[in-house]
């Protein structure tokens, strides 16, 4: 400032009142352009000889930063700290600082001179910065049921002024009751740059209904709110229930294998087990089963499980074991004759009630008794014996034997044809063997031997009456029966000559017949003239037949003798 400017200020000073308008504030952001309008941004007055701005340094002592000459286009820059380089002045005259720190929250003061005035106007300058990062350390893996467990810190970062942090859980705040919800906040000042760092440290005790729980944290400041979440925690907590499970089907049978399962409920599942089993404790480690192979019929009773590391917690079961032992006498392939009686018996031995059926080759049947063994007795027979999730089956095959016999010896002629048909019956066991005394022109298919039965044919044309043997054998024995044949061409003469009588004697009555009705015709005819002859008589002399009643019926008499 040249001579005459100081002339001129002290001229002011001393003639003109001095005038201090109210402190004003402006905001400004950390690390950007501050900028401090001078009178509110009110246009400079005409009589304008300079505008000064100065501060209030941190002792209390004013400070200058710069001043401007009206006539002048540029500012002359006082101060000789900091500020030297960080000010500038525009064209309304606003104070400019660059790169905004906390330590530019001070008072600064703008001082207009005029010819007529000189007027002053202090702003307070205050510097906001929101967090540069908001963000939960230190995060549990897991929580614990009914036992404070840290969530984790919510740290909202390097701000001003400090930002206030919330815990939220399902959206909603949680407040601090210092059982089941732990708050304890912080904070930390840079002491370089004047920012703070807030921090809040959430313990929380849980409960198995807070396994889908989402905490999150909130950051609350001037310039912004920003929100962080957690993903939802695992409950932990210790086995309240424990259960045996039997894994195999029920009923259990005597030869399977049994596998046993110990089930808590706790998170996470417990691991390791001791399985009871009759009297002895079996550890099991990471697994929760325990098989028993091949149980016998002897292993039924109580099996227990419990907890390898609390075995105050157990669970039990029973196992019955279900079993059939069955005997039938007789068994494999039984030989009987014809006639005998064969007893069968079964012998059971079962742990519950049991249901007896047989079969004859695949056939159901209602009763088995064999008090007199026929040949239709023979047969593959099956007994079951059945009971829930057990059958035993039990078999033997009935052979009757039997020395054969001829139950039949029939002969027929065939129709329209000169040879006859001889059929030999008979039953036995083994199948018998035919032999015929004669030899057959063809030999017929034998029918099917079935229960012991049998059927043999065979043709002959015998020209001679003969006597035919059938003869039925086995192992056993045999048997004989025989049947009188006459000759076919004896038969056929004879049938010829009763032919030809018949026709003799047929037209002897033929001929009988036909003169009687011939007599019959002459006598009726001559009965007819005489009758013709009479009238005519009577008609001739045109006079009534005269006569007595003696007359007339001798009449008649001699009439009916004609």
């Amino acid at each position: 400032m040249d001579s005459a400017a100081f002339l001129l200020l002290a001229f002011v000073s001393f003639s003109t009142l001095l005038q201090v308008w109210g402190t004003g504030n402006v905001t400004a952001l950390y690390g950007e352009v501050i900028v401090i309008p001078c009178n509110g941004g009110a246009p400079a007055p005409e009589d304008l000889m300079f505008v000064k701005w100065k501060y209030e340094k941190d002792d209390g002592t004013p400070g200058d930063l710069l001043v401007k000459q009206a006539r002048s286009p540029k500012a002359t820059v006082q101060a000789t700290d900091d500020y030297a380089q960080r000010v500038s002045i525009d064209a309304k005259f606003s104070l400019l600082i660059s790169q905004a720190t906390l330590k530019d929250q001070k008072t600064f003061t703008c001082m207009v001179v005029s010819a007529s005035n000189l007027m002053e106007y202090p702003i307070s300058v205050l510097v906001y910065k929101k967090p540069s990062s908001v963000q939960i350390m230190d995060k549990s893996k897991v929580l614990q049921k009914d036992k404070l467990t840290m969530v984790g810190t919510c740290v909202s970062a390097n701000a001003n002024p400090a930002a206030t942090i919330t815990w939220k859980m399902n959206g909603k705040p949680l407040v601090a009751d210092g059982k089941a919800v732990v708050i304890t906040p912080s904070m930390k000042l840079d002491p370089a740059t004047g920012l703070s760092t807030t921090s809040s440290t959430l313990q929380y005790a849980a409960s198995k209904e807070d396994v889908a729980a989402v905490f999150a944290c909130l950051s609350t400041h001037k310039l912004t709110n920003q929100e962080t979440k957690l993903e939802p925690f695992p409950i932990y907590y210790p086995s309240e229930k424990i259960s045996l499970e039997i894994m195999s089907k029920r009923p259990i049978v005597e030869e399977d294998n049994v596998t046993l399962k110990c089930h808590a409920d706790g998170n996470p599942p417990p691991s390791s087990f001791f399985f009871h089993i009759k009297g002895q404790k079996i550890p099991v480690v990471n697994s929760d089963t325990y098989t028993l192979t091949s149980i016998s019929r002897d292993a039924g009773g109580e099996y227990k499980c419990t907890l390898a590391d609390n075995e105050k917690m157990e669970a039990s079961q029973s196992i019955a074991v279900s079993y059939l032992d069955v005997s039938l006498t007789p068994t494999g392939k039984v030989v009987k004759a014809v006639g005998d009686p064969l007893p069968v018996t079964i012998e059971k031995n079962a742990s519950g009630d049991s249901k007896v059926s047989w079969t004859k080759n695949g056939k159901a049947l209602k009763e088995l008794q064999f008090s007199k063994l026929t040949y239709a007795d023979a047969g593959v027979y099956v007994c079951e014996v059945s009971m829930t999730g057990i059958t035993r089956r039990q078999s033997f095959e009935l052979v009757v034997e039997g020395k054969p016999r001829i139950t039949s010896l029939t002969k027929h002629r065939a129709d329209d044809d000169n040879y006859k048909v001889l059929t030999c019956e008979a039953e036995g066991v083994p199948e018998p063997n035919f032999q015929w005394s004669v030899n057959s022109t063809d030999v017929k298919k034998k029918s099917s031997y079935t229960n012991g039965k049998v059927t043999h044919k065979i043709t002959v044309v015998p020209t001679v009456n003969l006597t035919v043997t059938c003869t039925v054998s086995n192992k056993l024995g045999e048997d004989t029966r025989t049947i009188n044949v006459s000759s076919v061409i004896k038969e056929e003469n004879e049938e010829k000559g009763a032919h030809e009588d018949s026709e003799d004697q047929a037209k002897l009555i033929v001929g009988v017949m036909v003169g009687l009705l011939i007599a019959a015709a002459i006598v009726g005819l001559i009965y007819w003239l005489y009758m013709k002859n009479s009238r005519q008589g009577s008609w001739k002399t045109g006079e009534k037949e005269l006569g007595t009643s003696e007359e007339s019926t001798k009449l008649e008499d001699n009439n009916h003798a004609v």
